[in-house]
């Protein structure tokens, strides 16, 4: 049994923060009470740590566990899935290291066996929930455009398998979920890394994204949606997808069929402001450059807009693991909301919390309320004030436990 106390608590929860607060953390890594160190005992041979500041483990809603290391989509299709796994391993640390303690893999082909390798403890990293390859339609933002079809289509090692028509996308759904996955990820546009198309292109039919979503939803998992054109982003809400990735123009009515589902907008401001302020360094294509350059204002122009009306919006920076985006810088999200989209410092922290643990099929992360369990992040300055103070953690405690790296 823990006790972790702080003289702030930032619970994740939609309420102020705790003064002089106080965690038990049980012999099972569950939160036994949440209160004031006025109103909350210690329990008698509990060991006791107190910090300035803690908070629940941060949660990135959005990234691709590939374990890559270069900016060239062709790297990506062809360099073996077994280096990507070993290197995925030392960003799974960097991640905990940094604070995350849980992570959404929304496109490998890694996922599932480091999720395994996690929960068994056979190696260090936060919580896994993954999507395996995600799915696009042939010619899509998940084609390797640049490949014969043959190899393309065949979907070994890469990011995404194709499918077309809705008879396909059933039984490619079916087959993740034969897999274990924690989501199904599609493609509803073109995206900025994909060579022959672009973001405001739509792409699945409406009765292939229903077909995708009744699948995911008959056995309670939720469809997450690559989508940065309006039609696009429309057409996944309009039939069910619970997710919308990037976003990079959201219109009026993309709004009110936000608050019409419910869905949550993940949209990685992160790796946009890492390809317009670094991209031409790292070997990013010149068409990627160029399409990121035109969507960018209105990417973030978007995000703040979804802000103001309400749409709750989760961290998620679609890092990979390159120099450009890697593991472990991840809290750059948290500081582009504060600083680009005007949450409150907040406001942010229940992104990466509360908001994001929403995007997977888990009911006790995010927050630090009895029975959650006990995955807290103790800083030295206090997040409220100043969100930079979230990059440099001083304790991350999974299960209750202090990680040791």
């Amino acid at each position: 049994m823990r006790v972790i106390d702080a003289d702030v608590v930032v619970t994740g929860r939609d309420e102020p923060p705790l003064s002089d607060g106080r965690l038990v953390v049980d012999d099972e890594g569950r939160i036994d009470a949440v209160g004031t160190q006025e109103d909350v005992a210690v329990p008698s041979a509990a060991a006791h740590d107190s910090y300035p500041t803690v908070t629940p483990g941060l949660i990135d809603a959005h990234v691709h566990l590939q374990g890559t290391r270069e900016m060239n989509p062709l790297v990506w299709a062809t360099e073996s899935s077994e280096l990507g796994t070993a290197r995925a391993t030392a960003d799974l640390r960097s991640l905990l290291v940094a604070g995350f303690t849980a992570v959404r893999d929304v496109g490998s082909s890694t996922g599932l066996g480091l999720r395994g390798a996690v929960a068994e403890g056979a190696i260090p990293g936060p919580r896994v929930f993954t999507s395996g390859q995600s799915i696009s339609q042939t010619g899509g933002h998940g084609d390797s455009h640049f490949l014969p079809y043959e190899w393309a289509a065949s979907g070994d090692g890469s990011l995404a398998t194709l499918a077309d028509g809705a008879d396909e996308c059933r039984k490619e759904a079916r087959k993740r979920i034969r897999d274990g996955v924690d989501v199904i990820k599609i493609m509803t546009t073109g995206g900025v890394l994909s060579e022959k198309d672009t973001p405001d292109q739509s792409q699945f039919t409406d009765a292939e994204i229903r077909a995708f979503v009744e699948e995911a939803h008959r056995v309670g998992i939720p469809v997450a949606s690559h989508a940065q054109g309006a039609p696009g982003i429309k057409a996944a809400l309009r039939n069910g997808v619970d997710t919308i990735e990037h976003g990079f123009w959201v219109d009026e009515e993309c709004l009110e069929l936000f608050a019409e589902t419910g869905a949550i907008f993940v949209p990685t401001l992160s790796i946009m402001d890492r390809l317009l302020e670094h991209g031409s360094d790292h070997g990013v294509p010149d068409y990627g450059l160029e399409k990121a350059r035109e969507a960018s204002k209105a990417h973030f122009d978007s995000v703040e807009r979804a802000y103001e009306a309400g749409v709750p919006i989760a961290t998620g920076t679609d890092f990979l693991g390159p120099e450009l985006v890697p593991h472990g810088e991840n809290a750059l999200e948290l500081e582009l909301f504060v600083e680009e989209v005007g949450m409150s410092e907040h406001e942010a922290l229940q992104a990466a919390t509360r908001v994001a643990a929403e995007t997977v099929p888990a009911d006790d992360i995010g927050t630090l309320e009895v029975g959650n369990r006990g995955d807290v992040l103790a800083l030295v300055g206090d997040p409220c004030e100043d969100i930079e103070t979230v990059r440099d953690p001083e304790t991350v405690y999974v299960d209750g436990e202090p990680v040791s790296l």
